[in-house]
């Protein structure tokens, strides 16, 4: 069993589509460690506010099957794939690091570069992995947070309930 660690976010009908992902990604792995949720706003483009959080999950899936697994997922939660890489999202669900794994399989590019860039992605996953050290840049995601120039991009912890329990959590 690998450990994977998974971006979620979304910007259209927030609550239900992050609750369908987690509600899917427990069926297909099992225990989930799920971050805080927090709300952030659009990145790239004018748009309503994200809803972003970091799932951890444990995988027998080798990379090719598990990015097509979370593409239904997607997929399955009204995900358009026509527009531009930078629009409003039903769900997108990105894979972060898989185990320790440094490279590109299967078009994923790991680990994903976006970790280091956006708040909305480090921030939960130093609060879920804090000291666990990124693969290529030999530091801790705890170190790495702490480095992070806070003042790029807004975001702010939210209440959100799943499956009756208040998040984060591991379930």
């Amino acid at each position: 069993m690998t450990p994977v660690y998974l971006s979620l976010g979304s910007n259209i009908d927030r609550y239900r589509h992050i609750s369908a992902a987690l509600d899917a990604l427990a069926d297909e792995f099992g225990e989930l460690d799920i971050s805080t949720v927090y709300e952030s706003e659009s990145v790239g483009f004018e748009g309503s506010h994200f809803l972003n959080l970091v799932v951890g999950v444990h995988s027998e899936l080798d990379i090719a099957e598990l990015s097509a697994r979370l593409k239904q997922i997607e997929d399955d939660n009204e995900r358009n794939r026509e527009g531009p890489k930078f629009s409003p999202r039903t769900l997108d669900i990105d894979i972060l690091l898989y185990g320790d794994f440094v490279g590109a399989e299967a078009g994923t590019e790991l680990p994903r570069d976006e970790i280091t860039k956006n708040a909305f992605v480090l921030q939960p996953l130093a609060e879920l992995a804090p000291q666990l050290t990124h693969p290529s840049l030999e530091q801790t995601f705890a170190e790495l947070w702490q480095e992070y120039d806070k003042s790029r991009q807004h975001l702010w912890p939210i209440d959100f309930i799943w499956r009756d329990m208040a998040l984060p959590a591991s379930y």
